[in-house]
């Protein structure tokens, strides 16, 4: 029997997201996962300017009046020695003649690597609460917020949620690359 048209399904636990809209300037596959990774986990982050570059030519950035990374832990930004996300952030804001406000959003929490967890309801309980924003830096402000690879949208929706709720208007996301 089907469901009426306005009855909720009593097993979906899946609320729409905070973020007005994502984009993916590729899927994640050949060419695309080979820089995705060369520059997260190699660290050949002078590969960051021309996927910027990719993502600006390939994606209209939206109304935004400024660009916000996705931000790191404090531990696992010392260890990797950068934020790819901010990287990829601070040449897209150039391109499109933006502001780029890497401090506008603060991981609070350490959370395990997602890259093997594949489980949307999982992803999303590991990330939630991680994020926070400042509201003297979002307040009334749409926000473009840039990562480098979107898988079910848990981090994009989790900080979405945290900069909204320090006061920005709208949340447009983009990204290098999406899992298929």
């Amino acid at each position: 029997m089907p469901l009426a048209k306005d009855a909720a399904c009593r097993h979906c636990t899946v609320e729409p997201p905070s973020f007005a809209s994502i984009r993916a300037a590729f899927v994640m596959e050949e060419g695309a996962r080979q820089l995705a990774h060369a520059l997260k986990y190699d660290g050949m982050t002078a590969l960051a300017s021309p996927m910027a570059g990719l993502i600006f030519d390939r994606l209209d950035p939206g109304p935004a009046d400024l660009v916000v990374p996705v931000p790191l832990h404090g531990g696992r930004r010392r260890s990797r020695g950068f934020n790819q996300s901010e990287l990829l952030a601070k040449h897209l804001a150039a391109a499109a003649w933006l502001p780029v406000d890497a401090l506008a959003a603060r991981r609070v929490r350490a959370t395990k690597p997602l890259a093997k967890t594949m489980h949307r309801d999982e992803r999303r309980a590991i990330v939630e609460g991680a994020f926070a924003g400042v509201p003297e830096r979002l307040e009334g402000r749409r926000v473009l917020l840039v990562d480098d690879v979107v898988t079910t949208g848990a981090t994009l929706d989790a900080c979405s949620k945290a900069l909204l709720a320090a006061g920005a208007a709208s949340i447009h996301c983009v990204t290098f690359a999406r899992a298929d």
